[in-house]
């Protein structure tokens, strides 16, 4: 039993490092939207087809991407009191109220003089990109501006008028998303958007809108606030929180653990005993967070010899999402000891360590953690 749980846990950790790499098996691991592809499919913002593939060269509808960018801002509950009518959809469409949604966060810009929608047009990449764009708050540019940032590109004098400023803010931004072909470097403001291409800009929007959401997001996309273990050091930046690497933290281990009884290798479950917070009471992780990790050094106490050592290796952390992610970090049980114990370990040694489900263990973690104070959600 302890070797499979070892296999399982080396598999999950291959996987997490891995980034689901071959979630699709038509998205191999070095395809140039591979990252986005499979870390918005983890979210539930983009999903395969029946037979398991992604098709990443295959169009999407003006629904389908108003769907998709509601799902990656995390707005799919906010309810919208006044609707817009369309000739074209009524109220009982599939993506109606993600349309609706979409209008109502600025994302689309609806023109009076037109009562359609188009919802099952392919989305161009003019309008892909202007929607992400949409979302953030950005510098005003000047037209001047837009065309210096533009100025590589080959088409840069077929780009639409009305594209020009959302072009020119997305090439300030790293979001004017362009399949990497070598020699041919164009914007295709007028071509429909591959899936690919969606999920490597609806990516980058929410990198931006954690950091600089237009207005009305911001009014939604407030950071959750709560009590807990306050964690030194941890910083806030829009709606993103880093836990430094180097900053302790405590865990608790839900089984015995003991230098005597135990061997290297071991693994263990932990949960998080409390939530981890900024000094502004931002939630960084939640309490109950599931941890796992093994025993990396276990010594056994004998008198004379030794005292005991048991060294904690933790891996991965499943939060309340069910978000699977890496939680690199080391510590060591140790015993709380007066002056006279202490001096009693150093001569005679053979003291023995045990924790017990009611008891904390501290341990450092080994990389920073990037944290969305939104919705809990381990960025990286």
């Amino acid at each position: 039993m302890k070797n499979m749980l070892k296999v399982m846990l080396s598999s999950l950790m291959v996987m997490v490092a891995a980034g689901c790499a071959f979630a699709f098996p038509d998205v191999d691991g070095d395809y140039w939207a591979a990252k986005q592809i499979n870390e918005l499919n983890a979210k539930g913002v983009i999903v395969g087809y029946p037979d398991g593939s992604f098709k990443p060269d295959e169009n999407v509808t003006r629904a389908e991407f108003a769907s998709m960018a509601i799902k990656a801002l995390g707005q799919e509950d906010i309810q919208v009191a006044q609707p817009v009518n369309f000739s074209d959809i009524t109220q009982d469409f599939w993506a109606y109220d993600s349309i609706q949604k979409a209008l109502y966060f600025d994302l689309i810009s609806n023109k009076s003089s037109d009562d359609t929608f188009r919802p099952d047009d392919s989305v161009s990449r003019a309008e892909s990109i202007t929607m992400a764009v949409n979302a953030l708050t950005t510098q005003e540019i000047s037209d001047y501006k837009a065309l210096t940032a533009l100025q590589d590109y080959e088409d840069l004098k077929d780009i639409p008028q009305d594209f020009l400023i959302p072009a020119g803010k997305a090439q300030i931004l790293n979001m004017l998303v362009t399949m990497p072909v070598v020699g041919d470097k164009k914007i295709d403001a007028k071509r429909p958007a591959t899936r690919a291409e969606v999920a490597a800009i609806l990516y980058r929007m929410i990198e931006e809108a954690r950091l600089n959401p237009n207005a009305k997001l911001a009014e939604v996309m407030r950071k959750k606030t709560g009590e807990g273990y306050v964690v030194e050091g941890a910083t806030v930046q829009g709606s993103v929180g880093t836990i430094p690497a180097g900053s302790v933290v405590p865990i608790k281990l839900t089984q015995p653990v003991s230098s005597q009884k135990n061997k290297s290798g071991d693994i263990y479950i932990g949960v998080i005993p409390t939530n981890y917070v900024t000094k502004e009471n931002y939630i960084l992780i939640y309490q109950n967070s599931q941890l796992k990790g093994q025993l990396m050094d276990v010594k056994a106490g004998r008198w004379f010899i030794r005292n005991g050592v048991v060294i904690l290796d933790n891996a991965l952390i499943v939060t309340p999402n069910d978000q699977t992610a890496n939680f690199s970090a080391s510590g060591a049980l140790k015993k709380d000891r007066n002056w006279f114990m202490k001096f009693v370990r150093a001569v005679l040694k053979g003291e023995k360590l045990e924790n017990f489900p009611d008891m904390t263990v501290d341990v450092k973690l080994l990389k920073p953690i990037k944290v969305d104070l939104t919705n809990g959600w381990i960025i990286e």
